[in-house]
């Protein structure tokens, strides 16, 4: 019998305001990565799709903008337009959770103020991309920040470690 792999599915978002970007500090209580500084984001839920109506006949579009939208308004408060697709990752965590498969998207800031989740984040900032190479970042968001602003200059590029 084939091993049949499972993942969770999960989708962050860089969402971009003025050309700065906002990131948030994990709260201390988190399990992974506590108190390093990410993107908002979260997981795929059942009742993200199963809850509304199949947009065809066997079918629902457009559910990671909908995922994304989600985990924006819940994390930080604000609400999200314009949202574009930028990579995606398979991160392995051993043991203690399933491999997960991240769709990471950028979006323009829409409305809203900023209200912090607290059991997600405990402060958040909008930066630049030379800012936020001061900032302890998870792995790998850093490199997706420099791609985003190449996407902006219209330069489309693979995630890669860039030379910051």
């Amino acid at each position: 019998m084939e091993e049949q792999p499972a993942y969770k599915i999960a989708i962050t978002v860089i969402v971009i305001k003025d050309r700065k970007y906002l990131i948030t500090r994990r709260s201390a209580s988190k399990k992974k990565w506590p108190g390093m500084w990410t993107v908002p984001g979260g997981k795929l839920e059942t009742h993200d799709y199963l809850s509304l109506p199949k947009d065809t006949v066997n079918a629902w579009y457009n559910l990671f903008e909908k995922v994304a939208r989600r985990e924006v308004r819940e994390e930080v408060g604000i609400e999200i337009k314009n949202i574009d697709y930028l990579t995606s990752i398979i991160a392995q965590y051993g043991e203690t959770a399933p491999d997960s498969i991240i769709i990471s998207l950028i979006a323009d800031y829409d409305s809203g103020e900023i209200k912090l989740q607290e059991e997600e984040n405990d402060q958040y900032a909008w930066i630049s991309l030379e800012e936020a190479k001061k900032y302890p970042l998870i792995d790998g968001i850093l490199d997706e920040l420099v791609m985003t602003e190449n996407k902006i200059k219209g330069i489309k590029t693979e995630w890669k470690r860039f030379n910051q």
